[in-house]
Protein backbone atom coordinates (compact mmCIF):
# COMPACT_ATOMS: atom_id res chain seq x y z
CA UNK A 1 0.00 0.00 0.00
CA UNK A 2 1.28 3.65 -0.50
CA UNK A 3 1.45 4.81 2.54
CA UNK A 4 -1.31 5.55 5.66
CA UNK A 5 -3.91 6.50 3.21
CA UNK A 6 -5.78 4.60 0.87
CA UNK A 7 -5.72 5.48 -3.08
CA UNK A 8 -7.73 7.19 -5.55
CA UNK A 9 -7.16 7.58 -9.32
CA UNK A 10 -8.86 9.53 -11.78
CA UNK A 11 -8.29 10.58 -14.98
CA UNK A 12 -9.73 12.93 -18.01
CA UNK A 13 -8.71 12.64 -21.92
CA UNK A 14 -7.91 16.04 -23.23
CA UNK A 15 -9.87 15.68 -26.08
CA UNK A 16 -11.98 18.30 -25.95
CA UNK A 17 -13.97 20.66 -23.43
CA UNK A 18 -15.04 19.59 -20.45
CA UNK A 19 -18.47 19.70 -19.76
CA UNK A 20 -21.08 20.29 -16.52
CA UNK A 21 -21.24 16.51 -16.52
CA UNK A 22 -17.76 15.98 -16.14
CA UNK A 23 -17.68 18.76 -13.42
CA UNK A 24 -20.81 18.03 -11.85
CA UNK A 25 -20.18 13.92 -11.78
CA UNK A 26 -16.39 14.30 -10.93
CA UNK A 27 -14.47 16.52 -10.81
CA UNK A 28 -15.94 19.10 -7.72
CA UNK A 29 -16.24 16.37 -5.93
CA UNK A 30 -12.62 15.65 -5.95
CA UNK A 31 -10.97 17.89 -3.64
CA UNK A 32 -13.23 16.31 -0.79
CA UNK A 33 -11.18 12.92 -1.33
CA UNK A 34 -7.59 14.47 -0.39
CA UNK A 35 -8.36 14.69 3.54
CA UNK A 36 -8.98 10.83 3.86
CA UNK A 37 -7.27 9.27 0.18
CA UNK A 38 -4.26 10.06 -1.46
CA UNK A 39 -4.97 11.14 -4.87
CA UNK A 40 -3.81 10.61 -8.10
CA UNK A 41 -5.33 12.93 -10.81
CA UNK A 42 -3.94 12.26 -14.15
CA UNK A 43 -4.73 13.89 -17.53
CA UNK A 44 -4.21 10.79 -19.78
CA UNK A 45 -3.13 12.33 -23.20
CA UNK A 46 -1.84 9.13 -23.96
CA UNK A 47 -5.35 7.43 -24.01
CA UNK A 48 -6.57 11.14 -26.79
CA UNK A 49 -4.27 9.48 -29.48
CA UNK A 50 -6.52 6.33 -30.48
CA UNK A 51 -8.49 9.78 -32.18
CA UNK A 52 -6.24 11.35 -35.02
CA UNK A 53 -4.89 14.81 -32.68
CA UNK A 54 -3.98 18.12 -34.29
CA UNK A 55 -0.12 18.05 -32.05
CA UNK A 56 -0.56 22.07 -31.24
CA UNK A 57 -4.13 21.46 -30.41
CA UNK A 58 -3.08 18.47 -28.31
CA UNK A 59 -0.54 20.53 -26.40
CA UNK A 60 -3.12 22.95 -25.45
CA UNK A 61 -5.80 21.11 -24.36
CA UNK A 62 -3.39 19.32 -22.11
CA UNK A 63 -2.68 22.64 -20.06
CA UNK A 64 -6.50 23.45 -20.30
CA UNK A 65 -7.48 20.30 -18.16
CA UNK A 66 -4.54 20.22 -16.14
CA UNK A 67 -5.67 24.10 -15.33
CA UNK A 68 -9.18 22.88 -14.98
CA UNK A 69 -8.19 20.55 -12.35
CA UNK A 70 -6.60 22.84 -10.11
CA UNK A 71 -9.64 25.63 -10.85
CA UNK A 72 -12.04 22.78 -9.83
CA UNK A 73 -10.60 23.28 -6.63
CA UNK A 74 -7.86 20.28 -7.23
CA UNK A 75 -5.01 21.45 -5.01
CA UNK A 76 -1.92 20.81 -5.94
CA UNK A 77 -0.15 20.34 -2.48
CA UNK A 78 -3.02 17.77 -1.38
CA UNK A 79 -3.33 15.96 -5.11
CA UNK A 80 -0.80 14.39 -7.77
CA UNK A 81 -1.33 16.25 -10.72
CA UNK A 82 -0.19 15.11 -13.62
CA UNK A 83 0.60 14.43 -17.63
CA UNK A 84 -0.09 9.85 -18.21
CA UNK A 85 3.08 10.45 -20.86
CA UNK A 86 5.52 12.29 -18.35
CA UNK A 87 5.36 8.76 -16.55
CA UNK A 88 6.20 5.95 -18.92
CA UNK A 89 5.43 3.20 -16.52
CA UNK A 90 1.42 3.47 -17.46
CA UNK A 91 2.99 2.02 -21.27
CA UNK A 92 5.19 -0.08 -19.56
CA UNK A 93 2.92 -1.55 -17.78
CA UNK A 94 0.12 -1.86 -20.33
CA UNK A 95 2.57 -4.34 -22.28
CA UNK A 96 2.32 -6.34 -19.20
CA UNK A 97 -1.13 -6.90 -18.20
CA UNK A 98 -1.66 -6.78 -22.06
CA UNK A 99 -0.44 -10.42 -22.06
CA UNK A 100 -2.66 -11.07 -18.97
CA UNK A 101 -5.55 -9.83 -20.91
CA UNK A 102 -7.84 -12.16 -23.52
CA UNK A 103 -9.06 -10.85 -26.57
CA UNK A 104 -12.83 -11.84 -25.67
CA UNK A 105 -13.04 -9.47 -23.35
CA UNK A 106 -11.81 -6.46 -24.80
CA UNK A 107 -13.84 -7.53 -27.98
CA UNK A 108 -16.97 -6.82 -25.56
CA UNK A 109 -15.93 -3.61 -24.77
CA UNK A 110 -18.76 -1.43 -25.63
CA UNK A 111 -16.66 1.88 -25.83
CA UNK A 112 -14.91 0.33 -28.72
CA UNK A 113 -17.76 -0.62 -30.47
CA UNK A 114 -19.11 2.63 -30.35
CA UNK A 115 -15.95 4.45 -31.57
CA UNK A 116 -15.07 2.42 -34.57
CA UNK A 117 -18.69 3.44 -35.67
CA UNK A 118 -17.82 6.90 -35.25
CA UNK A 119 -14.26 6.48 -36.33
CA UNK A 120 -15.05 3.90 -39.01
CA UNK A 121 -11.10 5.31 -41.32
CA UNK A 122 -9.33 4.83 -38.03
CA UNK A 123 -10.17 1.66 -36.23
CA UNK A 124 -6.08 0.83 -34.83
CA UNK A 125 -5.20 -1.43 -32.16
CA UNK A 126 -4.44 1.52 -29.53
CA UNK A 127 -8.48 1.97 -30.16
CA UNK A 128 -9.06 -2.17 -29.01
CA UNK A 129 -6.44 -2.02 -26.40
CA UNK A 130 -6.61 1.03 -24.16
CA UNK A 131 -8.81 -0.53 -21.79
CA UNK A 132 -5.54 -2.11 -21.06
CA UNK A 133 -3.99 0.91 -20.84
CA UNK A 134 -6.73 2.21 -18.58
CA UNK A 135 -6.09 -0.85 -16.05
CA UNK A 136 -2.59 0.07 -16.29
CA UNK A 137 -3.34 3.73 -14.67
CA UNK A 138 -5.34 2.06 -12.31
CA UNK A 139 -3.35 -0.64 -10.96
CA UNK A 140 0.10 1.07 -11.18
CA UNK A 141 -0.77 2.94 -8.34
CA UNK A 142 -2.64 0.23 -6.16
CA UNK A 143 -5.68 2.06 -6.43
CA UNK A 144 -8.25 1.18 -3.69
CA UNK A 145 -11.24 3.51 -4.97
CA UNK A 146 -11.87 4.99 -8.98
CA UNK A 147 -14.49 7.69 -9.11
CA UNK A 148 -16.37 6.61 -12.42
CA UNK A 149 -19.49 6.79 -14.38
CA UNK A 150 -22.00 4.54 -15.21
CA UNK A 151 -20.51 4.51 -18.47
CA UNK A 152 -16.83 3.35 -17.25
CA UNK A 153 -17.95 0.56 -15.08
CA UNK A 154 -17.41 -2.14 -18.08
CA UNK A 155 -13.51 -0.59 -17.67
CA UNK A 156 -13.23 -0.54 -14.07
CA UNK A 157 -14.64 -4.20 -14.31
CA UNK A 158 -11.91 -5.53 -16.49
CA UNK A 159 -9.37 -3.75 -14.37
CA UNK A 160 -10.80 -5.67 -11.37
CA UNK A 161 -10.70 -9.13 -13.32
CA UNK A 162 -6.88 -8.19 -14.78
CA UNK A 163 -6.19 -7.58 -11.23
CA UNK A 164 -7.49 -10.76 -10.06
CA UNK A 165 -6.39 -12.76 -12.94
CA UNK A 166 -2.50 -11.57 -12.18
CA UNK A 167 -2.91 -12.05 -8.59
CA UNK A 168 -3.95 -15.60 -8.78
CA UNK A 169 -1.49 -16.70 -11.16
CA UNK A 170 1.90 -14.69 -10.10
CA UNK A 171 1.00 -14.20 -6.29
CA UNK A 172 -0.05 -10.69 -4.70
CA UNK A 173 0.94 -8.10 -6.45
CA UNK A 174 -2.10 -5.53 -7.49
CA UNK A 175 -4.61 -3.65 -5.20
CA UNK A 176 -7.85 -4.85 -6.43
CA UNK A 177 -9.56 -1.55 -7.38
CA UNK A 178 -13.62 -0.67 -5.87
CA UNK A 179 -15.89 2.06 -8.40
CA UNK A 180 -17.18 4.98 -6.77
CA UNK A 181 -20.14 6.50 -8.93
CA UNK A 182 -21.22 10.16 -7.14
CA UNK A 183 -25.05 10.24 -6.72
CA UNK A 184 -25.16 13.52 -7.36
CA UNK A 185 -24.93 14.61 -11.10
CA UNK A 186 -23.32 11.16 -12.15
CA UNK A 187 -25.23 10.94 -15.24
CA UNK A 188 -26.05 14.56 -17.02
CA UNK A 189 -28.17 14.21 -19.78
CA UNK A 190 -27.85 15.94 -23.77
CA UNK A 191 -30.24 19.09 -23.49
CA UNK A 192 -31.53 18.62 -27.11
CA UNK A 193 -31.82 14.73 -26.59
CA UNK A 194 -32.59 13.84 -22.66
CA UNK A 195 -31.86 9.88 -23.21
CA UNK A 196 -28.38 10.17 -24.13
CA UNK A 197 -25.43 10.61 -22.06
CA UNK A 198 -24.39 14.99 -22.35
CA UNK A 199 -21.15 14.03 -24.06
CA UNK A 200 -18.11 16.53 -24.99
CA UNK A 201 -18.15 15.31 -28.39
CA UNK A 202 -21.68 16.05 -28.83
CA UNK A 203 -21.41 17.42 -32.58
CA UNK A 204 -24.69 19.41 -31.81
CA UNK A 205 -23.07 22.22 -29.50
CA UNK A 206 -26.21 23.31 -28.48
CA UNK A 207 -27.08 19.57 -26.45
CA UNK A 208 -23.45 20.29 -24.67
CA UNK A 209 -23.14 22.73 -21.79
CA UNK A 210 -19.31 23.25 -21.26
CA UNK A 211 -17.48 24.34 -18.18
CA UNK A 212 -15.82 27.64 -20.09
CA UNK A 213 -19.12 28.34 -21.90
CA UNK A 214 -19.05 32.17 -21.50
CA UNK A 215 -22.53 33.14 -19.41
CA UNK A 216 -24.96 34.49 -22.67
CA UNK A 217 -24.05 31.35 -24.65
CA UNK A 218 -24.96 29.12 -21.17
CA UNK A 219 -28.49 30.93 -20.44
CA UNK A 220 -28.91 30.78 -24.55
CA UNK A 221 -28.59 26.67 -24.03
CA UNK A 222 -30.82 26.25 -21.48
CA UNK A 223 -33.16 28.51 -22.78
CA UNK A 224 -33.35 26.01 -25.58
CA UNK A 225 -33.29 22.72 -23.66
CA UNK A 226 -35.87 20.44 -24.92
CA UNK A 227 -38.75 19.47 -22.51
CA UNK A 228 -41.33 17.86 -22.05
CA UNK A 229 -45.26 17.85 -23.08
CA UNK A 230 -47.03 19.96 -20.06
CA UNK A 231 -45.26 22.98 -17.93
CA UNK A 232 -45.25 21.81 -14.79
CA UNK A 233 -42.19 21.45 -12.78
CA UNK A 234 -42.01 17.75 -11.28
CA UNK A 235 -39.54 15.43 -11.11
CA UNK A 236 -40.87 12.44 -13.27
CA UNK A 237 -38.28 9.66 -15.05
CA UNK A 238 -40.42 9.12 -17.60
CA UNK A 239 -40.35 12.73 -18.21
CA UNK A 240 -36.55 13.26 -19.06
CA UNK A 241 -36.33 16.80 -20.13
CA UNK A 242 -37.17 17.92 -17.11
CA UNK A 243 -35.84 15.30 -14.58
CA UNK A 244 -32.49 16.56 -16.17
CA UNK A 245 -32.70 19.95 -15.75
CA UNK A 246 -34.50 19.15 -12.54
CA UNK A 247 -30.96 17.45 -11.70
CA UNK A 248 -28.62 19.97 -13.11
CA UNK A 249 -30.26 22.69 -10.55
CA UNK A 250 -30.38 20.14 -7.93
CA UNK A 251 -26.83 20.21 -8.16
CA UNK A 252 -25.87 23.49 -8.28
CA UNK A 253 -28.27 24.96 -6.05
CA UNK A 254 -28.02 21.76 -3.10
CA UNK A 255 -31.91 22.05 -3.35
CA UNK A 256 -34.13 18.84 -2.88
CA UNK A 257 -36.45 17.82 -5.92
CA UNK A 258 -39.78 18.48 -3.41
CA UNK A 259 -38.26 21.99 -2.72
CA UNK A 260 -38.11 22.85 -6.35
CA UNK A 261 -41.26 21.73 -7.19
CA UNK A 262 -42.56 24.17 -4.73
CA UNK A 263 -40.23 27.04 -5.64
CA UNK A 264 -41.90 27.01 -8.93
CA UNK A 265 -44.67 25.90 -8.74
CA UNK A 266 -47.55 27.54 -10.78
CA UNK A 267 -44.51 29.31 -12.97
CA UNK A 268 -43.89 26.81 -16.23
CA UNK A 269 -40.73 25.93 -18.08
CA UNK A 270 -39.42 29.14 -19.00
CA UNK A 271 -38.78 30.56 -15.65
CA UNK A 272 -37.62 27.30 -14.30
CA UNK A 273 -35.01 26.97 -17.37
CA UNK A 274 -33.87 30.35 -16.70
CA UNK A 275 -33.60 29.59 -13.28
CA UNK A 276 -31.03 27.01 -14.20
CA UNK A 277 -29.28 28.68 -16.35
CA UNK A 278 -28.29 31.49 -13.93
CA UNK A 279 -27.81 28.93 -11.28
CA UNK A 280 -24.83 26.99 -13.70
CA UNK A 281 -23.58 30.45 -14.88
CA UNK A 282 -22.98 31.89 -11.36
CA UNK A 283 -21.34 28.57 -9.88
CA UNK A 284 -18.86 28.35 -13.01
CA UNK A 285 -18.25 32.33 -12.97
CA UNK A 286 -14.73 31.53 -10.27
CA UNK A 287 -14.08 28.33 -11.76
CA UNK A 288 -13.73 30.19 -14.92
CA UNK A 289 -11.73 33.17 -13.71
CA UNK A 290 -9.42 31.22 -12.12
CA UNK A 291 -8.93 29.16 -15.13
CA UNK A 292 -8.50 32.44 -16.60
CA UNK A 293 -5.21 33.05 -14.20
CA UNK A 294 -4.10 29.93 -14.49
CA UNK A 295 -3.63 29.67 -18.09
CA UNK A 296 -1.71 33.04 -17.87
CA UNK A 297 1.28 31.24 -16.21
CA UNK A 298 2.59 28.24 -17.92
CA UNK A 299 5.51 28.45 -16.11
CA UNK A 300 3.24 27.44 -13.14
CA UNK A 301 1.34 24.46 -14.62
CA UNK A 302 4.50 23.14 -16.07
CA UNK A 303 5.86 23.47 -12.37
CA UNK A 304 3.02 21.26 -11.71
CA UNK A 305 2.98 18.86 -14.03
CA UNK A 306 7.11 18.59 -13.50
CA UNK A 307 6.43 17.86 -9.35
CA UNK A 308 3.37 15.43 -9.84
CA UNK A 309 5.19 13.65 -12.55
CA UNK A 310 8.24 12.97 -9.90
CA UNK A 311 5.85 12.13 -7.29
CA UNK A 312 3.69 9.69 -9.78
CA UNK A 313 7.03 7.88 -11.17
CA UNK A 314 8.18 6.94 -7.69
CA UNK A 315 5.12 5.53 -7.14
CA UNK A 316 4.57 4.02 -10.09
CA UNK A 317 8.75 2.28 -9.49
CA UNK A 318 7.44 0.54 -6.62
CA UNK A 319 4.66 -1.06 -8.41
CA UNK A 320 6.66 -1.84 -11.31
CA UNK A 321 9.51 -3.37 -9.29
CA UNK A 322 7.36 -5.81 -7.78
CA UNK A 323 5.57 -6.58 -11.32
CA UNK A 324 9.10 -7.19 -12.99
CA UNK A 325 10.14 -9.58 -10.26
CA UNK A 326 7.06 -11.29 -10.53
CA UNK A 327 7.30 -11.65 -14.21
CA UNK A 328 10.89 -13.17 -13.93
CA UNK A 329 12.37 -10.26 -15.28
CA UNK A 330 15.87 -8.61 -14.06
CA UNK A 331 15.54 -5.57 -12.92
CA UNK A 332 18.53 -3.76 -12.06
CA UNK A 333 19.35 -1.35 -9.16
Amino acid sequence: MLGENKVIFSGVQPSGNLTIGNYLGAIRNFSAFSEEYRCFYCVVDLHAVTVRQVPAELRRRTYETLALYIACGLDPEKNTLFVQSHVPAHCELSWMLGCSTMFGELSRMTQFKDKSQKHADNINAGLFTYPVLMASDILLYQTDLVPVGIDQKQHLELARNIAIRFNHLMGDTFTVPDGYISKDGMKIMSLTEPTAKMSKSDPNKNAVVYILDPKDEILRKFRRAVTDSGSEVRYDEDRPGIANLMSIYRCFTGKEYDEIEREFDGRGYGDFKAAVGEACADALAPVQAEFSRLMADKGYLESVMKAGAETAARAAARTMSKVRRRLGFIDLK
